[in-house]
């Protein structure tokens, strides 16, 4: 579960402190879909970056499974990314001298994972790139590079999926493909699934849509 209390985000833009978030307050329960959506501006990246512990809000508390974000040191804030957490950014963010399967590998090595290779591998063929794994990301269509993306943030089997527009990048085609993708293996696992999208089509396909506007909660509806 991810609870979020009173979250407030304040940055200083020149001279002037900006509120990228004002009182923001959500219970996500283990295993939704919620889809937050709103403007450019609204804070919905700022939120989601929040929730993985990537920032600090300016006040307000986030809780995990009843562990208290806010107050973890850096070190507990990566073993917390590591272990429950997986992100998918739209620009990919892989690593252009690792291959698909050596991308997918890393976060699973780093933890000392038993059977490291086999679950990379059979990781990249759930999202259909058994063929493709010696490719460097250069060489990966935008599309495959996503899907790599997808395979390495389910790499430590998390409980918590992040996508920050990860559509946005790509065509309309490629884009459904992926959207499917992150559906199917939240469905799967039983994994929360917190999507930030400007696509009004895939937010409407999520169980709970999330409206920011002015870093404010506008609209919280769940479908019945």
């Amino acid at each position: 579960m991810i609870k979020l209390s009173n979250l407030t985000k304040t940055v200083t833009s020149g001279t002037e402190a900006l509120t990228i978030l004002k009182d923001v307050s959500l219970t996500i329960p283990e295993g939704q879909f919620v889809a937050l959506t709103g403007a450019s501006g609204s804070g919905k990246s700022t939120l989601l970056g929040l929730i993985a512990g990537l920032d600090s809000p300016s006040s307000g508390l986030i809780t995990i499974d009843y562990d208290e974000v806010t107050a973890m040191s850096e070190d507990g804030l990566a073993r917390l990314r590591s272990e429950k957490i997986g992100f998918v950014f739209q620009s990919f963010h892989l690593i252009p001298s690792l291959t698909a399967f050596e991308n997918v590998l890393i976060p699973m090595e780093i933890l000392g994972a038993n059977n490291a290779k086999t679950r990379a591998a059979a990781l990249l063929s759930e999202v259909g790139l058994s063929e493709r794994g010696h490719h460097y990301p250069n060489e990966l269509s935008g599309g495959e590079q996503q899907r790599v993306a997808i395979a390495r943030a389910f790499a430590n089997q998390p409980k918590i999926l992040l996508a920050d527009e990860p559509t946005g990048n790509l065509d309309s085609k490629n884009g459904q493909h992926i959207f499917e993708l992150m559906e199917n293996l939240h469905r799967q696992r039983s994994v929360t699934l917190v999507l930030v999208t400007h696509d009004p089509s895939l937010a409407a396909k999520a169980q709970r849509q999330v409206v920011l506007k002015d870093g404010m909660v506008v609209s919280d509806e769940v479908k019945q």
